[in-house]
Parts: structure tokens; C-alpha cells; sequence
């Protein structure tokens, strides 16, 4: 079957440059990002200090979030496959309901109510995020999808920079509350909505024919090298707790919370700083080097971390973590791409979405659960320890293809 044409995106393909749907998708994301990283940073702090809740309670809150919208990317990606690779619409209904939840969290009363809200945030989040991905992955050549991915992360995360500044500056000089600031987040993501409604289209030529009835929707029907990738990142997953345990550790030490905002958007600005380099060097030297890369960084961070004894130990930590971190994330998903048909696109990204999402719940509530009963320590050391035995299954067993 001849591929499709990509119309107006393939002549800046070939030139080199980012098709102009990748470029504004980054955009959406950098300020759905700017818009979220106002509210998330703040949520181990609103738990630890107002609504006296510990690291047990953010570990279901995260894990639970991190799973519905797994669940949902599934259905999302499948659905728009059927459709004949017609995404955005599932797009724009995400983020437009995560744009409309999340600042209520500045109202929730308490952690359960954070919970249902945090979850409903993530329903968006499961609606968008294979539909996008899928989108990303239409518009680009196969020879710079780890490029497309990688810039694609390098704006979600500079987005995080801008929205932890924003928090910090509103919390340091304008003397609004923590629930004013949380639902001044409403104005970025309303931005990001427009743009993705008014600034993507999909146009004909683009969309992907597919047969009438999909291969069954088995586990059994992907393919044996993805079945073992989507297995070592499930493992992984075990390991990759929340970020925002980074934020707890350092409130646990003393840290005070525009210190803690800072250090959130340091360590994003890290992610972003090497998130596009990092997707051109894995489209060069390949995607399994970046990823072992990627991986075995984030097992020695997790072991430092749980070394750390005071604030500088922590900013230096969590800066290398991110450096090394942002490398590897546009190769994650791009692996995904090579794998995965045309037609099926949206259907593979549901996956990669669903196998992380199952093992969310049981990572949050395992770390936090260490946490809790033994310490900070002991779960990070749990964390790095697991992290470099994935990444010496991933070299081993589940090396990618490109």
C-alpha cells in the first residue's frame, strides 16, 4: 500500500524543519503544561500542611489520576483509528475537560475531594493523549520521529517551567492565596484549547485509510517486540513514581514552598533543555541507547535522592535527573510509532497509555506505603533499585528495532 501524502507538512519534512502540525501541538502542550504546573506542584503541599494528608494519600491520589487516564487512552486510540485516523476532536474534548476541572482543585476541601478531581482531570488526559501522539506521529517521517517527539516534550516541559515561575512570583509578590492562584491556571488552558481548535487541521490527504473492521483488539495481536517493550515499561512504571514525591521529600527536609516551586521548574527546565537534542541524537545513534541512557540516570537520581540530606543535595540531584531524564523522552514514544502500522497508530499509543496506567495505582501506593512504613530512603533506594534492573531488561530482552 502507497503511503498517503502529508500535503502542506511534507515539503518542511524533507527540508529538515518540523511539519507545522508538530510545531503547533507543542504549543498546545506548552500551555496546557503552563497551565497545570501552576496546580501540581502545589498539591504535596496543599496535602502535607492544609489538608493533613501524607505521602500514602499522594500516592493513591497520583496513581489513581495516572490510571483512569491510562484506561481511557485505550478507547481513545482505538476510537480513532476507527475513525479513520480523524483525532482532533477527541483532542480538543480533553483537554477542554481538564482545563475546566482543574482549577477546582483550589476549592477541594479535602484529599478525597482532590482524588475525584484529580481523577476527572485525567479523564481529559486519557481522552487526549493517544489521539495526540497519534497526530504527532501522522505528521512526521518516520526519520524524524524521535526530532518530532522530542520537541513536542521539550514544550510540555518548558510549559511546566513557565507554570511553577507564574505560581512562585503570584505566591511571592501579588499575596493571592494558594486558591487563587490555582484557579488563575484557567487562562493558559483555555489558550492551549483555542489553539489546538483553531491552529491544527486535519486535512484529507493526511488521514489514513483503514480497513472497515480493525484486527482484534488482543494483546495477543501485537507484535512480540512490542509486547516485550510495553512489559519492560510496565516494570519501569513500578519505579517511575511521581515526580511530586521530589516536591515531598524536599517539604520533609524544610524546604519552603516558593523554594519548592523553583526547584519544580528547574527541574523541568532541565527536562526541556535536552528533550529536543535528545530526540535528534536518538533518531542518529537509536532509540534503545537513549532509553538505557534515560533509565539507568533515573535509577542512580532515585539512589541519590534517597542520600539527600538537605536542600543543595536536592537541587543537585533533581537538575541531573532531569537533564538525563528529558534525553530519553522523545525516543520512549517514538519506539511506539515504529512499531505500529499507519492505520493503527492511535490504537498502539492507546496501549503504550494502558500498560503504564496499570501499573500507576500500585507504584504510587507502593512507594508511599515505604514511605510511610519504613522512609523516604528506603523508597527511593526501592525506586533506583528496580529502575536498573528495567533497564537491563529493556538492553537484554527488549532492545528496539531502531
Amino acid at each position: 500500500m502507497n503511503k498517503p501524502k502529508q500535503a502542506s507538512d511534507a515539503t518542511p519534512a524533507l527540508r529538515g524543519k518540523l511539519p507545522r502540525t508538530v510545531v503547533v501541538l507543542g504549543l498546545v502542550s506548552f500551555f496546557n503544561d503552563f497551565a497545570s504546573e501552576i496546580v501540581i506542584p502545589l498539591i504535596p503541599i496543599l496535602l502535607a500542611t492544609v489538608l493533613a494528608a501524607g505521602p500514602v494519600a499522594l500516592g493513591l491520589i497520583e496513581g489513581v489520576a495516572n490510571a483512569v487516564a491510562s484506561l481511557l487512552t485505550l478507547w481513545s486510540g482505538r476510537h480513532s483509528d476507527v475513525m479513520s485516523g480523524r483525532r482532533k476532536g477527541l483532542a480538543v474534548m480533553g483537554y477542554t475537560l481538564s482545563n475546566c476541572t482543574r482549577p477546582l482543585l483550589g476549592l477541594a476541601g479535602s484529599w478525597p475531594m482532590v482524588l475525584v478531581l484529580r481523577s476527572i482531570d485525567r479523564v481529559g488526559k486519557g481522552l487526549r493523549s493517544a489521539p495526540r501522539d497519534a497526530l504527532v506521529a501522522d505528521a512526521t517521517p518516520p526519520h524524524m520521529r524521535g526530532y518530532a517527539f522530542g520537541f513536542h516534550r521539550a514544550l510540555d516541559n518548558g510549559g511546566a517551567v513557565a507554570g511553577s515561575l507564574a505560581a512562585a512570583a503570584a505566591l511571592t509578590w501579588s499575596g493571592l492565596s494558594l486558591t487563587e492562584v490555582i484557579l488563575w491556571s484557567a487562562i493558559p488552558g483555555f489558550v492551549a484549547v483555542l489553539l489546538l481548535g483553531f491552529g491544527v487541521k486535519e486535512e484529507k490527504a493526511a488521514v489514513v485509510p483503514v480497513p472497515i473492521a480493525l484486527p482484534p483488539l488482543r494483546w495477543s495481536a501485537l507484535s512480540l517486540p512490542m509486547r516485550r517493550y510495553l512489559l519492560v515499561l510496565m516494570l519501569f512504571t513500578f519505579a517511575r513514581a511521581s515526580e511530586t514525591f521530589i516536591l515531598l521529600l524536599g517539604h520533609q527536609l524544610g524546604v519552603g514552598v516558593v523554594e519548592l516551586l523553583l526547584l519544580w521548574s528547574a527541574l523541568n527546565l532541565a527536562k526541556a533543555t535536552t528533550s529536543t537534542w535528545g530526540g535528534q541524537l536518538a533518531d542518529r545513534a537509536g532509540r534503545g541507547v537513549l532509553m538505557l541512557i534515560g533509565w539507568t540516570a533515573f535509577a542512580l537520581s532515585f539512589l541519590l535522592l534517597g542520600l539527600v540530606t538537605d536542600s543543595t543535595g536536592l537541587w543537585v540531584v533533581s537538575i541531573f535527573y532531569g537533564l538525563c531524564m528529558g534525553m530519553s523522552e522523545g525516543a520512549e514514544r517514538a519506539i511506539i510509532s515504529d512499531y505500529a502500522d499507519p492505520g493503527e497508530r492511535g490504537t498502539a499509543f492507546g496501549w503504550y497509555h494502558l500498560v503504564i496506567g496499570i501499573a500507576a495505582i500500585p507504584a504510587g501506593l507502593l512507594f508511599g506505603s515505604i514511605w510511610h512504613f519504613q522512609s523516604a530512603a528506603m523508597a527511593f533506594f526501592f525506586a533506583g533499585g528496580l529502575a536498573a534492573f528495567s533497564a537491563l531488561l529493556l538492553r537484554w530482552w527488549a532492545w528496539p528495532v531502531r
